[in-house]
């Protein structure tokens, strides 16, 4: 049986982060390493990884559904002349083929599909696959590969770094709250942030919300934003625009809060709310906090 092996590409290793995916599943890790492979680069990025693949046989290369990722992985299937299954999330085996599901039509429909050539491509959705146990412990077989690792013509000019909200992040979240245009403006999201903090989820947002500029587009959710699963989503003020509605509809539990009796969010939510969500979000702060203080 094929092992579970990692690619690490980086500018600065540490035996920390070796430790960490040993421990999550890699019994091999690809260490890549060079001053080059620092902030990320898809054309730095991408020929040291398919030199990897085409050298060692690789079956299957599997990366997350992030936009690092969901770009790195598309221009490696490009390079290495195969398909990429973006946005998979289930997976099954038929005839020796890796078969893959993923959702199509901004969700309203499931395709199946596979490839005529290893290796095989896909992205995962996040939370819709769940973890093993980490391996306490565990250390993973290290090898240094002898690749060639270009420079880029491009250079970082500027870094800013993002000021941590303190709350979990969007697509690791187990429960999401998030935004619309029914939050009227974005001084009104601190009512959600404090629902989040009771709850411990994380806040989100609609495009409609973050064209306003009310959010930053990291708070995205939708089709030209995050995907997200979590446990439990909670919409408030959101109509349920289809390009939304593809980036949030496998979450396990939905719930809906609207003005709008005929918002399309309720068709698919299980559970709705028909009200004013500033007289519903502070009772279910409230109620929440009450519970579990219990």
């Amino acid at each position: 049986m094929s092992q579970v092996e990692a690619v690490w590409l980086t500018d600065k290793a540490s035996e920390e982060g070796l430790k960490q995916l040993a421990e999550w599943g890699a019994a091999r890790v690809w260490l890549l390493e060079d001053p080059a492979l620092g902030p990320y680069r898809g054309e730095v990025w991408t020929p040291p990884l398919a030199e990897l693949a085409g050298k060692h046989g690789v079956q299957a290369i599997f990366g997350a559904v992030t936009a690092r990722q969901r770009e790195l992985l598309a221009r490696l299937a490009a390079r290495l002349g195969v398909g990429l299954s973006a946005d998979s999330v289930s997976f099954s085996v038929q005839d020796g083929k890796l078969v893959a599901t993923r959702p199509v039509y901004a969700g309203k429909l499931l395709s199946k599909v596979t490839w005529s050539k290893p290796p095989w491509l896909a992205t995962l959705r996040p939370n819709v696959f769940k973890p093993e146990d980490p391996k306490a412990g565990a250390t993973p077989q290290v090898e240094r590969p002898s690749v060639a690792i270009p420079q880029g013509t491009m250079t970082l000019a500027e870094r800013k770094e993002e000021v941590s909200t303190g709350l979990p992040e969007l697509t690791e979240a187990d429960i999401v709250v998030s935004g619309g245009r029914g939050m009227k403006g974005p001084e009104n999201f601190v009512i959600l942030e404090e629902l989040a903090k009771v709850i411990g989820a994380a806040v989100g947002a609609s495009r409609a919300a973050v064209d306003a500029g009310w959010r930053p587009h990291r708070f995205q959710i939708g089709q030209t934003g995050r995907t997200i699963s979590p446990k439990l989503y909670l919409g408030f003020g959101i109509s349920g625009a289809i390009q939304h509605l593809a980036g949030m509809r496998t979450s396990k539990i939905i719930v809906a809060v609207n003005k709008d009796p005929e918002a399309p969010i309720f068709k698919i939510a299980d559970y709705g709310i028909v009200g004013d969500l500033f007289e519903v979000v502070p009772l279910l702060a409230q109620e929440f906090k009450r519970l579990l203080e219990k």
